[in-house]
């Protein structure tokens, strides 16, 4: 696989280790909603009171997109394609069922199977908040369930099938970093491909849910970065400074998307460690890059066979062994306790 000449090499491993190593890149994301998608639990959409802004104080209750919302579908979204190509242990991998243990989605987002072994998530996602407003960011929309003649009714009889769902509005703002600790390339690779990908996020996939992921920029450091509250937050001061929120119309994507990358590049500079920064322009040929190989067939291709190689190896090297030995163990104790 072709190195990546956008990027040094400095910021990547040679093979996945084992303990971490104080190598973090971070995906600055923006996720937008394209038509209405649901994050919801017990029934209701997931919402939080919190600060409006850093320099606006007042409270306001804003929809809440939580993190398992986020990896699950990218995460999918990979496997999916190891299947597709036909990479790695594909055939045993099962999600939330049966994990391979060697595949680049078990090694990077993680897996716990019991006593039968876990590996814990190199990829960190948080919860992400829209910039707006609850009260402006949803709709509640009636849900029937017609007969085969396409009516609520059938000789005479009226059906109870009917029941109402707050739905999120398109065009909804979701400020998410996405972090991969301790990158190798295909790592890397592997990850951007996801977060590119994934189109669908939340309840009922298969018929709503549409979201686009915008990247702001992505951001090399030896450690993690500003929240994503405290982003969105930074994002909504310098849209409402400026007269850009106008509720209840919907906020313009440009408008957006140039608040983002200027609220990320104040929010670094007040950071305290090493990092490197490829927001705006110096963002288009990172991703200029990266995209030439995601929709090439043959590159797409090697870089997940490199990915899963080098997650082969680490599951060979650590996994496995740690699994053997605690079953030894395992096995010592109850002996143990049977004398």
């Amino acid at each position: 696989m072709t190195s990546l000449k956008t990027v040094d090499a400095k910021h990547f491993h040679t093979e996945i280790p084992a303990k971490p190593m104080g190598k973090y890149v971070h995906f600055i994301t923006l996720r937008v909603t394209e038509s209405y998608p649901l994050f919801q639990t017990d029934g209701e959409l997931n919402k939080a009171r919190v600060r409006a802004g850093v320099s606006h104080p007042e409270a306001i209750s804003r929809l809440a997109m939580f993190k398992r919302k986020q990896s699950t579908p990218e995460r999918l979204t990979g496997r999916e394609l190891l299947r597709n190509y036909k990479i790695g242990d594909w055939e045993k991998c099962d999600y939330n069922v049966d994990f391979s243990k060697t595949t680049p989605d078990c090694v990077l987002y993680g897996f716990a199977i019991g006593d039968a072994g876990s590996e814990k998530s190199k990829v960190v996602v948080d919860t992400a908040y829209s910039i707006t407003p609850f009260d402006d960011s949803h709709l509640n929309f009636t849900l029937n369930a017609p007969f085969e003649n396409g009516t609520m009714s059938r000789n005479g009889e009226v059906t109870s099938r009917i029941n109402s769902q707050d739905h999120i509005l398109p065009q909804v703002f979701f400020p998410s970093i996405v972090t991969l600790k301790d990158p190798t390339e295909a790592g890397f690779l592997y990850v951007f491909n996801n977060i590119l990908r994934t189109r669908h996020y939340g309840a009922q996939t298969t018929r709503t849910g549409r979201i686009r992921n915008e990247l702001v920029g992505v951001i090399f450091a030896d450690g993690e970065i500003v929240s994503n509250l405290r982003w969105t937050q930074k994002i909504y001061d310098l849209l409402i400074e400026k007269g850009q929120i106008q509720l209840p119309d919907p906020l313009n994507e440009d408008y957006v998307l140039a608040a983002a990358s200027e609220a990320m590049t104040q929010l670094m500079a007040e950071e305290c460690i090493p990092h490197t920064d490829f927001i705006g322009s110096a963002l288009t040929p990172l991703l200029t890059e990266i995209k030439a190989i995601t929709s090439n067939e043959t590159q797409l291709k090697a870089m997940l066979t490199q990915a899963n190689t080098e997650s082969t190896a680490y599951a060979t090297k650590y996994i496995f062994k740690t699994t053997e030995k605690s079953k030894k163990t395992g096995k010592k104790a109850t002996a143990a306790a049977a004398e």
